[in-house]
C-alpha cells in the first residue's frame, strides 16, 4: 500500500521561511482549499493519506518532506538547516515509528528531504543552503549498508534538489539546469524545463502531478508520453514550495 503522511496548514504559513522569492501575502483560506484538494487527488489515485495537525509554531509544518527521508529498510529524521523548523520532526518520528526502524541526523550535519531524490538504489543528494557536507556524509554511512549509493549535487540558484529536478520514472528526471548540476546525474533521460520552476513534479502510479502554474512544462509531459494531472498550489508556490513538498509519500504491508 503506498501511504502519504501530510499535515494540516499551521495558521502561521505566512511567517514561512524563504530563500530566493520575495514575501507575497498568502492567503490561508485558500491554501487549506489546494492543500485538501491535493490530499483529495492523493487518494483519487490509490494512496492512503494520514493527516498530521499543525500549529502556530509550525509555520512551514505542511512541508512534511524536509524533516524525514523514508527508504524501504529505514525512515531518516532530518536535521533541519532552517534553525525554525527543527522541531517538526518530532510528530513526524512518532508517526514513522509505526512502520520504519529510525535513524537520525546528527550535528554538526544538516538534511533536508527536499535535497533528496532516489532513483533506484542510487540516492542523489543536495549540497545546498538547508543541506551540508556532513548531513550528506551522514546519510550515506547509514545507508552504504543498505546497499544504496549516494551521490551528492551542487545546488544553486534554488532551495532544494527537488526545486530543481525531480524523477517522473521511465528512467526521466525533469530538471532546470541552471539550478543544479546535472553532469551529477547518471544514466537518466533529461527533460529541460520550459519555465524556470516547472521541475518539480510528483509520479503517482501512471499519473504525473504537476502545479497547473507550468502550462508549458505540462505540455512538454505530455509530448514526451507522460499522463499529468494539474492540480492549483498557487499558495504554496508562494511558500518557495512544490508538489513533493507537501506530502511524505512511501509503502507499507
Amino acid at each position: 500500500m503506498l501511504r502519504a503522511i501530510t499535515r494540516e496548514i499551521s495558521p502561521a504559513i505566512a511567517n514561512c521561511e524563504l530563500e530566493f522569492l520575495d514575501r507575497e501575502p498568502i492567503d490561508l483560506t485558500l491554501a487549506v482549499e489546494q492543500h485538501r484538494q491535493y490530499q483529495a487527488c492523493l487518494a483519487e489515485l490509490g494512496v492512503h493519506v494520514e493527516v498530521l495537525p499543525s500549529g502556530a509554531d509550525m509555520p512551514d509544518g505542511v512541508f512534511v518532506e524536509d524533516p524525514a527521508i523514508v527508504l524501504d529498510e529505514i525512515a531518516v529524521i532530518t536535521r533541519m538547516g532552517a534553525l525554525s523548523r527543527r522541531g517538526e520532526g518530532e510528530t513526524l518520528a512518532r508517526a514513522l515509528a509505526k512502520y520504519r526502524e529510525l535513524r537520525h541526523i546528527e550535528e554538526p550535519g544538516t538534511l533536508e528531504g527536499g535535497d533528496v531524490m532516489c532513483i533506484g538504489k542510487t540516492v542523489y543528494v543536495g549540497y545546498s543552503r538547508r543541506t551540508n557536507v556532513t548531513g550528506i556524509q551522514q546519510l550515506a554511512t547509514m545507508l552504504h549498508p543498505l546497499g544504496h549509493f549516494v551521490v551528492p549535487v551542487e545546488v544553486r540558484g534554488c532551495l532544494h534538489l527537488k526545486t530543481a529536478c525531480t524523477y517522473i520514472g521511465d528512467d526521466t528526471v525533469l530538471a532546470n539546469r541552471a539550478w543544479m548540476d546535472a553532469d551529477a546525474l547518471c544514466s537518466v533521460k533529461i527533460l529541460n524545463v520550459p519555465e524556470p520552476r516547472g521541475a518539480n513534479a510528483l509520479r503517482i502510479a501512471d499519473t504525473v502531478l504537476l502545479p497547473a502554474a507550468f502550462p508549458r512544462t505540462r505540455e512538454l509531459l505530455v509530448n514526451s508520453g507522460f499522463q499529468v494531472r494539474a492540480i492549483d498550489n498557487s499558495e504554496m508556490l508562494k511558500a518557495e514550495a512544490g508538489v513533493t513538498c507537501t506530502s511524505l509519500l512511501f509503502e507499507t504491508t
